[in-house]
């Protein structure tokens, strides 16, 4: 008995020593804004590795659970910088951005000015974006109270939708804007030729549309990309870095194969391509609270025979898994 006495508490001991060097992170979050010159201050989420306990914090419709205004836990972490969709917000992709910090990234979400969810008024303005996007990575790096914790040359980026056009463009995509008429003539219905039908398409594409690409980016998951069309065939030579693509198999704002199929067709190097099975464009959006769901019902509807939870959890596994793989410490 005594023997089986020492072997337990070894046992236990030896477990406890493994469990003692294995890192498990809750997120830590804050929000805030970063300055830019272009414009009035960008509003920002940070979700981050912390040792606090996560408590439920709700903003909005969005309640989540985090650590809020918690300690930076780690050193060397990788940066994650997310982009919305059209009229979307900081919190669009909570859940992968706590997933990540989870997982010991540093994100940094934006609301981008004049296409968000409380004003729209330069929705069409799109390479205002990848500038915006610049100014969160200058402010993370360079103003962020934690920014001593990160690793500058790990730096990924995120994006959804107008989002994910707005990545391609910071990775070194050049879009060719002179395809969009012709396309919305023959495709009116598709979701950024109604857009334009409604505010008209004058800035769309300023002198300086070259200058986007953020060379800082290291790695990039697009989801659902508006205007992929824009990049073909040539228009995504510049693209040198790993790039996850996602589509959505029933998605009908951004319909196969003019957006996330000419986009994988574009890139020099084949993307870690997905296909998501009966999703619809909004699905990769988390699943929505009931208040949401009463607010914005258009983006919360998913097929009957869809699972967006479960999705997600895959999704944000792959998105993790990816970074993870193509942000390596040198």
């Amino acid at each position: 008995m005594k023997s089986l006495k020492l072997a337990v508490y070894s046992t236990v001991a030896t477990l406890a020593m493994t469990l003692s060097t294995i890192c498990v992170h809750a997120a830590g979050f804050q929000h805030g804004f970063a300055a830019d010159p272009n414009g009035k201050p960008l509003e920002i989420g940070i979700w981050y590795p912390s040792q606090a306990a996560p408590k439920p914090v709700s903003m909005g419709a969005t309640t989540m659970s985090v650590a809020l205004n918690s300690a930076v836990e780690g050193r060397a972490l990788p940066l994650v910088v997310m982009s919305h969709g059209t009229g979307g917000s900081f919190l669009e992709h909570y859940d992968t951005a706590i997933a990540l910090a989870d997982a010991g990234y540093v994100v940094a979400a934006v609301s981008h000015t004049g296409d968000n969810y409380a004003d729209q008024s330069r929705s069409i303005y799109i390479m205002d974006r990848p500038k915006q996007m610049s100014r969160v990575i200058d402010h993370m790096l360079s103003s962020w109270d934690g920014r001593a914790a990160i690793d500058s040359a790990r730096i990924g980026m995120f994006g959804f939708s107008a989002g994910g056009f707005t990545t391609l463009a910071s990775i070194g995509g050049l879009a060719d804007f002179s395809k969009v008429g012709p396309m919305c003539r023959e495709h009116p219905a598709d979701f950024a030729c109604q857009l334009m039908a409604k505010t008209g398409n004058a800035g769309m594409a300023p002198p300086d549309s070259s200058l986007a690409q953020d060379h800082r980016i290291k790695a990039a998951v697009v989801a659902a990309t508006a205007l992929g069309f824009t990049f073909s065939p040539d228009g995504l030579k510049n693209v040198k870095i790993p790039v996850q693509l996602w589509r959505a198999e029933d998605d009908v704002l951004v319909p196969h194969p003019r957006y996330a199929e000419a986009v994988r067709q574009a890139l020099p190097a084949a993307p870690d391509y997905h296909v998501v099975h009966k999703a619809g464009h909004f699905d990769f959006l988390p699943p929505c609270s009931a208040a949401l769901a009463n607010i914005a019902p258009v983006i919360c509807k998913s097929a009957p025979d869809f699972d967006r939870l479960a999705f997600h959890q895959t999704f944000n596994t792959s998105v993790v898994d990816f970074f993870g793989n193509n942000l390596k410490r040198n």
